[in-house]
């Protein structure tokens, strides 16, 4: 038997034009992840949770997504200028060649 919980789409798109990252549950929006990007570096300035979705993880799988699209396209590096994404990179350092270097 399949939990419903189990059985959610989830799907983290790159909205370019908004400037930022979604994630969405079966088409619902539940979290945001707002970036800057000055074509060599994107600045990831904002993970937010819509409050009625708060509590799953959902800023983690957002933050998750973006940085495997970033990885993906290899030319761009990451400034987190977010807290909660300064403590993702914190908790991935299997990621840190991503970080841009001052």
């Amino acid at each position: 038997m399949t939990s419903p919980a189990s059985a959610a789409e989830f799907v983290v798109r790159d909205q370019k034009d908004a400037s930022r990252f979604t994630l969405t549950r079966d088409g619902e929006l539940v979290s945001v992840l707002d970036y800057r990007d000055d074509g060599e570096t994107v600045a990831l300035t904002r993970a937010y949770t819509i409050p009625t979705h708060r509590g799953h993880g959902y800023a983690a799988q957002v933050v998750a997504g973006a940085v495997a699209d970033l990885e993906g396209r290899g030319d761009r590096r990451i400034v987190p200028v977010c807290w909660y994404v300064a403590e993702w990179f914190e908790d991935h350092p299997e990621k840190a060649h991503l970080l841009r270097r001052s």
